[in-house]
């Protein structure tokens, strides 16, 4: 309800009066952009302090007037000069009452820079009693990080070998007396300048009260009017953001989402801090804690060792970094489809090239500025985004982030016709882009294909396949066709081999797996996410699960002797990959995320446990650089090849590793980097690395620590829960099936 008793005019009296002559706030501006150059104008906002007295009847709101009337009385001297000498007599008792009155109390004196300041103490102490003086206003204050010694050069080089050696030790196997010492003396040093008073950040202010005014307001009033700046851009950002609404054409239901989006990862670390003078009015508090990105390999390993939620969960990361890393997996699969089906007798070459001109950062970057994100773009105004590469490689990510938050609101369909309109401006392209052809072997029987098993032994053999894993393909033949290899040529039964369904099947592996991903594991960042889904989508974990499921007995290939065919782990992986598009094309996304819910994810867990994410050779280096010795280059491990035997086509080889000039590891492999993995994996076992060991304890902490807070987490996620089903299945224009049954990944086939 509209308030009463106020004009216009008052309003402004009291905004100019707080937030120009009190906290001088001069960069805020309240009025809307000029127009046709005439910069006078009514402003945006207008705000009534709110002070309500409650009455039998309800509840009655001060009107403006009364207000102002009440700082009109209350612009008094806060010491007046003609009465300081009665002051100076007042009685002990009586001078307390009257310094606790002022205490917490914002006082002026329009001659001085900032203006402004809150009594905490008002001191009236005569240190020469032939001369008169002022009684001292003492504000208590805490200086900026940057001023304190936390912003001190010479604080930070001695903290960062200080947190070096400290880090060198605990990774020693023996600590040497000399090293302990030294670790003393910078510890020591660091805590004297940290006790010096010119570094210490917090300070005392003491003024002379003369020439000061009271103003009647306190230091309440001034905390809520510091939020008003905050609130204002937030109203006229989201203002901004309809303008987007209608560039976009989709309206967003959540509009934090949309915000998101918009967030570049600089603009959080300094949002909503206001300057040293306001600073100067309100209450004293502890300065907030900023959120910093992921450092060093003992946050990395935190972060690491933490299982994923049981629900979809909303995340805290309040930047699009996230956002992106899911849209990148969006923008990569609908361009994959789009292609697969619009260019069928391409090979899978040319479709990753014409892939890779479409999702390449220069391109979104113009799709981008089609959308004009770069006015829509939150981020901090620094050194980072001056040049104008920097600046459209964020337009390009921060497209990737509206393509994800699209999708994760709209689902699939939106984030479709929205790539669709951007891609191209002509209507006739659009629709060849959107209203793609079916699959051939679809057109060559559109109904089913099923009838041909009888007269197919091939197909025939596959239906123990799809009786194993409970999936009945209406063409059958895209099946086949899955697990025809490239040796084979060309046959009229699955019009080629399955190069390009591997194609496309890794990039709908990619976006199931990215957004499991996201929505399960909320605490991760862009990186940590991207380390998951590497060790769950790569030829090692897919040519296991080919291995189990049996894929290699069904493989088509030219061999006529029909025995069976040891398969490498790169064709394995193909197989599933291709069977993955396979069972898209044939039904939908919703069987292949019901597949991978049966067959991949649940591995996530050994994953973590085992930090299968991070690679031996990555592991060996990192254990092997916490060995190092303080002032000298750090010693990295080395790998010579002993050995190369076999032909051309099937050569085996011998790697060792050395350390320090020892060899601590020998591995073989049918190339040389998987036998530097063996290697390192071979030193990791044998070589006592005190690294690895407080790894395996810190993952053991942390997985004891995880497991009472999921059995005890709330289950109160329905939003989320509803908007996964939504976007897996909004705008699906294939017709809806039963969920899929498929079996564990550990039972035997």
């Amino acid at each position: 309800m509209t308030p009463e008793n106020y004009c216009v005019r008052g309003l402004e009296l009291f905004s100019s009066y707080l937030f120009k002559d009190i906290l001088e706030l001069y960069d805020w501006n309240l009025t809307g952009p000029e127009t046709d150059g005439d910069s006078a104008g009514c402003q945006k906002f207008h705000f009534m302090p709110r002070f309500v007295r409650f009455l039998p009847g309800g509840k009655e709101v001060l009107s403006m007037h009364q207000v102002l009337q009440y700082l009109l009385r209350s612009s008094t001297p806060l010491v007046p000069e003609e009465e300081i000498a009665d002051m100076l007599q007042w009685e002990e008792l009586a001078w307390q009452k009257y310094a606790e009155e002022c205490k917490g109390m914002i006082v002026t004196n329009p001659g001085m820079k900032p203006s402004s300041v809150r009594i905490d103490q008002l001191d009236r102490e005569q240190f020469n009693p032939e001369v008169i003086t002022f009684p001292i206003i003492v504000h208590f204050g805490i200086r900026p990080a940057q001023l304190s010694y936390a912003g001190d050069p010479q604080y930070q080089k001695l903290w960062k070998s200080y947190v070096k050696l400290r880090h060198l030790l605990a990774n020693s196997p023996k600590v040497k007396q000399v090293d302990k010492q030294k670790l003393t003396q910078r510890e020591e040093a660091l805590q004297k300048i940290r006790q010096k008073n010119t570094m210490r950040r917090e300070v005392t202010v003491e003024l002379s009260s003369q020439g000061f005014w009271k103003t009647g307001i306190r230091s309440d009033v001034c905390q809520h009017a510091m939020m008003l700046p905050v609130l204002t851009h937030h109203i006229r950002y989201h203002q901004c953001l309809m303008h987007l609404d209608r560039l976009i054409g989709y309206v967003f239901k959540e509009r934090c989402l949309l915000q998101l989006a918009m967030t570049h990862p600089s603009h959080h670390l300094n949002r909503h801090e206001p300057g040293p003078r306001p600073k100067l009015a309100v209450q004293l508090r502890h300065p907030p804690a900023q959120v910093r990105g992921p450092q060093g390999i003992n946050t990395l390993i935190n972060i690491m060792s933490r299982l994923g939620q049981d629900d979809p969960s909303p995340s805290r990361i309040n930047h699009n970094e996230r956002l992106e890393f899911l849209g990148d997996a969006v923008v990569e699969f609908l361009t994959s489809v789009h292609l697969y089906y619009l260019f069928p007798s391409l090979e899978e070459g040319g479709l990753a090239t014409y892939r890779t001109a479409i999702v390449q950062n220069q391109h979104l970057a113009m799709l981008a500025k089609k959308l004009e994100l770069d006015r829509f773009m939150l981020y901090a105004h620094g050194p980072d985004l001056c040049r104008e590469s920097d600046l459209r490689h964020a337009m390009a990510n921060c497209f990737e982030a509206l393509i994800g938050a699209v999708y994760l609101e709209g689902g699939l369909e939106e984030a479709k016709q929205l790539f669709g309109r951007l891609l191209f401006n002509g209507e006739d392209l659009r629709e060849v882009w959107l209203n793609y052809p079916p699959h051939p072997l679809q057109v060559q029987e559109p109904t089913t294909d099923r009838q041909l098993i009888e007269t197919s032994p091939v197909l025939q053999k596959l239906t123990d396949f799809e009786e194993a894993i409970g999936v009945l393909f209406t063409h059958v033949r895209l099946l086949a066709r899955a697990f025809t290899l490239r040796t084979v040529g060309f046959n009229h039964l699955t019009l080629g081999h399955n190069q390009r369904m591997e194609f496309l099947g890794d990039s709908i592996m990619q976006l199931v797996a990215t957004e499991y991903l996201f929505i399960h594991f909320p605490d991760h960042h862009e990186g940590h996410l991207t380390l998951l889904r590497s060790s769950l989508v790569n030829n090692r974990t897919q040519a296991k699960v080919a291995e189990e499921l049996g894929m290699q007995e069904f493989a088509i290939t030219n061999d006529k002797t029909k025995r069976p065919v040891a398969l490498r782990t790169k064709t394995l992986a193909d197989l599933l990959e291709s069977f993955i598009a396979a069972l898209y094309i044939d039904k939908d996304l919703e069987f292949v995320h019901t597949f991978m819910n049966v067959c991949f994810f649940p591995r996530l867990k050994e994953f973590i446990l085992n930090q299968d994410w991070n690679d031996p050779k990555s592991q060996l280096q990192q254990c092997c650089l916490t060995l190092r010795t303080e002032g000298k280059e750090p010693d990295i491990p080395l790998y010579k090849t002993l050995q190369t035997v076999g032909p051309s086509h099937a050569r085996t080889y011998t790697v060792a590793v050395y350390f320090k000039g020892t060899r601590i590891g020998c591995g073989k492999g049918p190339s040389i980097q998987q036998a530097e993995m063996g290697a390192a994996m071979d030193a990791l076992q044998k070589y006592n690395f005190p690294q690895m060991a407080h790894q395996k304890r810190f993952i053991c902490l942390s997985l004891s620590r995880q497991e009472p807070q999921m059995r005890d987490a709330p289950r109160e996620r329905k939003g989320w829960r509803r908007r996964v089903t939504r976007r897996r299945t909004a705008g699906s224009d294939k017709q809806s099936a039963p969920r899929p049954h498929l079996p564990h990944p550990n039972h035997d086939l």
